[in-house]
């Protein structure tokens, strides 16, 4: 995280920022590349379907045996779409709702209903836009993928539960917050509410204060 952003986030939220000064530094996140790699953004993109309501460690198991069954490699949109439904649903061990989302973003891939390299050169609203328009990728799908695929500093997202329980734990909130309440607690949190959403997963696995 920068020194603009960390200095922000203490000023702007001395809750946010007591967590910041407990849990240290965040680990270095890779600059975006301007020009990412063909394909760089699809994979982004499956991997990110794959995840959808699962722990981190079972959508990384799922990913990788996804990959395996495309010879250790993200598929191409082609290749998911000519490769046997139920065998691809069966070796990496994806739901079959998962499987036709996966198809879904292909065809849309494919026909050039969603142009991937249009993305970097929209705002963090247009592209989520173009993203939900594929059945199976929602609000929060189009957050990771502005987050972690983009590298977006400004992006929140409301319906996370791990951002949602960070926020109860390190507010000391009885209850879960809302989404409407994540939205007005992080509004001082601007312009770096990636950072802070960052932070807020951490806060999850830390020991008690």
């Amino acid at each position: 995280m920068s020194d603009a952003a960390s200095a922000h986030l203490r000023t702007a939220d001395p809750v946010l920022g007591a967590l910041i000064d407990r849990l240290g530094d965040l680990p270095a996140r890779p600059r975006p590349s301007s020009r990412p790699k063909p394909g760089e953004h699809y994979a982004g993109l499956v991997r990110t379907i794959v995840g959808q309501q699962l722990s981190t460690r079972a959508a990384a198991a799922i990913w990788q045996r996804l990959l395996g069954h495309f010879d250790g490699r993200p598929p191409t949109p082609q290749e998911i779409l000519a490769a046997d439904p139920d065998a691809m649903r069966a070796a990496a061990g994806l739901s079959r709702a998962k499987t036709t989302y996966l198809r879904s973003l292909a065809q849309h891939v494919i026909d050039g209903s969603l142009e991937l390299d249009r993305l970097e050169e929209l705002g963090d609203d247009a592209v989520i836009a173009e993203l939900v328009a594929v059945k199976g990728i929602g609000e929060w799908s189009a957050h990771m993928f502005l987050m972690f695929q983009l590298q977006r500093g400004d992006v929140l997202a409301p319906g996370d539960l791990g951002i949602r329980k960070g926020i109860q734990i390190a507010y000391g909130m009885e209850a879960l917050p809302t989404p409407a309440e994540v939205i007005a607690i992080a509004e001082p949190w601007r312009p770096y509410r990636t950072a802070a959403c960052l932070y807020l997963w951490r806060a999850i696995d830390a020991p008690p204060q």
